[in-house]
């Protein structure tokens, strides 16, 4: 479920409400009771976390893969 957020009209309170797609946006502000409006957000983004990421992964090779070797190169993303 995504996260919505919303400001008043009247007071210019602005809050953010977690609510499903298919529930019907917020009239009323909870703070003065005035009209408020929907803002529409950029969304998420990708978050990549950790120390970085190996080449094998998420690749499709073409060529079996060389098990003798038993490493894997790092590939720094910082």
């Amino acid at each position: 479920m995504p996260t919505y957020d919303y400001v008043c009209d009247d007071c210019g309170n602005r809050y953010e409400k977690f609510q499903s797609m298919s529930a019907e946006p917020d009239t009323v502000c909870p703070n003065c009771g005035g009209k408020v409006r929907r803002l529409i957000g950029s969304g998420a983004g990708i978050i990549f976390k950790g120390h970085g990421f190996y080449q094998t992964d998420y690749k499709k090779s073409s060529k079996p893969a060389d098990s003798s070797s038993g490493s894997t190169e790092l590939i720094d993303k910082s």
